[in-house]
């Protein structure tokens, strides 16, 4: 069975040690085939072991110290301080996690949804966010940027990894409904798509509040539903009529 992991890095966060990994080099096997490491997927418990194990060794952190939350499509933030236990942080209901310790790597689980890596590797003030459309929206993005801002950083930089690019999120007329009663200039993330149906732009979204915020940021331009031979996509998995869906990692960590 391949063992060898795939992770794709940025040269903005070179000050820190990041990685997006990709599905190759992991234990799971059939839908979950490589490195799925959701724990709240119907996966075999003892394979998303395994898979996280050779994250945090990739990492250079023990597992236990592979820091996520239980994520819920909101705007809520966890600061991991000194003497936190990591594994109770884990069931905490939130979507960014931030620190400034330097025994953890932080990670978030994505399956079509943006993963946001932060760092101000001079300031020593690391986040992670998960933020789907409708985290997005709710501000988890800003309140990742404020809960790092609280630790003292200020010269943030920040890249979105693999996530649904636009030519392939299809979506409602109700859905853009929603983002134009918000702000009638979020038009520009939509476009007409093939089928008569909007096509939203989730990476771009993400790109633009990255930026109101003053944050250097850019996108990784790695489609998860374009590409399943490296990725999962929920909404591959979806369109596909599979019963569920892998979860990629990505991390980092001082």
């Amino acid at each position: 069975m391949q063992t060898t992991l795939e992770i794709l890095t940025h040269p903005l966060l070179d000050d820190v040690k990041h990685g997006f990994f990709t599905r190759k080099g992991g234990a799971s096997s059939g839908l979950f085939a490589g490195l799925n490491c959701g724990r709240r997927s119907t996966d075999q418990a003892d394979m998303v072991v395994v898979n996280r194990a050779r994250v945090a060794q990739a990492m250079g952190v023990a597992p236990e110290f592979l820091a996520t939350v239980k994520q819920v499509h909101s705007a809520d933030v966890v600061t991991l301080a000194e003497g936190d236990d990591v594994a109770q942080v884990r069931d905490i209901k939130a979507d960014g996690i931030v620190t400034r310790r330097g025994d953890v790597a932080l990670a978030v689980l994505t399956a079509d949804c943006q993963p946001i890596l932060l760092a101000d590797g001079k300031a020593g003030v690391i986040g992670a966010c998960h933020a789907g459309w409708r985290g997005a929206m709710a501000g988890v993005i800003e309140a990742t940027v404020q809960a790092m801002r609280d630790l003292g950083a200020d010269d943030i930089h920040a890249v979105i990894g693999p996530s649904i690019s636009q030519a392939a999120y299809e979506v409602g007329e109700d859905f853009m409904e929603d983002f134009l009663v918000e702000d009638p200039g979020y038009h520009r993330f939509f476009c007409g798509g093939p089928n008569g149906r909007p096509l939203f732009n989730l990476p771009g979204f993400g790109l633009m509040k990255l930026r109101d915020l003053g944050v250097e940021a850019e996108w990784s331009g790695h489609c998860t539903y374009s590409d399943p031979a490296r990725f999962f996509s929920y909404r591959r998995a979806t369109h596909e009529g599979q019963v569920d869906y892998g979860r990629l990692i990505s991390a980092i960590s001082l």
